[in-house]
């Protein structure tokens, strides 16, 4: 089995990651979207919708004015220059989060989950999206910690983003237990022991004018501590 995922450790052991890639990782079809059949009986309850499908209500843009958000046919859409797409509830510590993706060819965003409410490219975690970017690190990496190189979703084509964050102990060491799964198939669990980034808020990137990027859902279901 070609290996799928690798993981990148920063120097002097500041981070130690458990990077486990799975066997029959397929590539999505046209508007495959697993996400909604893993919220089932009371569960589905426990989801907090936070975009509405007809507005952006409840979230802010950050950076260049030439960047643009906005709902186009029940759809958030991001085009132009750099810009973060924040949401302004929480901050949100441990969490399961999902949201309903798609990236043209050649283009590049990514999903950001506790990041600050004014975020650059740096600030919180990035699950990337990208297909066919001259960036090679493609969607299902975890950006900067773990990384997938092999394209597991076709440009211009729906899929389901779930990430599940939560502070944990592992052998009596405090750590961030974050698992990244793409359309149903759970790629790998990341372990931060430096717990890089604490509670914070959800956020979509613009990464460049070549960008177009789509968003038909965004949904989270706080854990307990």
């Amino acid at each position: 089995m070609t290996n799928l995922v690798h993981s990148l450790r920063y120097p002097m052991g500041l981070a130690l990651a458990l990077c486990v890639s799975f066997a029959g990782l397929s590539v999505s079809g046209e508007d495959n979207v697993s996400g909604e059949d893993n919220a089932k009986g009371d569960e589905s309850a426990k989801w907090t919708t936070l975009f509405d499908g007809e507005s952006l209500e409840g979230w802010e843009k950050v950076g260049r004015d030439d960047s643009k958000w906005e709902v186009v046919d029940g759809v958030i859409k991001g085009t132009g220059g750099v810009s973060m797409l924040v949401n302004t509830s929480g901050p949100y510590k441990n969490f399961r989060y999902r949201a309903e993706v798609k990236i043209n060819d050649g283009g590049n965003s990514g999903v950001y989950f506790r990041t600050t409410r004014k975020p650059g490219f740096m600030d919180g975690y990035e699950a990337q999206v990208d297909s066919t970017h001259t960036d090679p690190i493609r969607t299902g990496s975890l950006y900067g910690f773990c990384h997938v190189y092999a394209p597991l979703v076709k440009p211009d084509t729906w899929f389901t983003y779930e990430i599940e964050v939560k502070d944990d102990n592992w052998r009596g060491r405090d750590m961030t237990r974050i698992k990244i799964t793409v359309d149903g198939n759970e790629l790998y669990e990341y372990m931060d022991f430096e717990k890089t980034y604490g509670p914070g808020h959800f956020a979509f990137q613009q990464h460049d004018p070549g960008s177009i990027v789509h968003i038909r859902k965004s949904e989270v279901m706080p854990l307990d501590d």
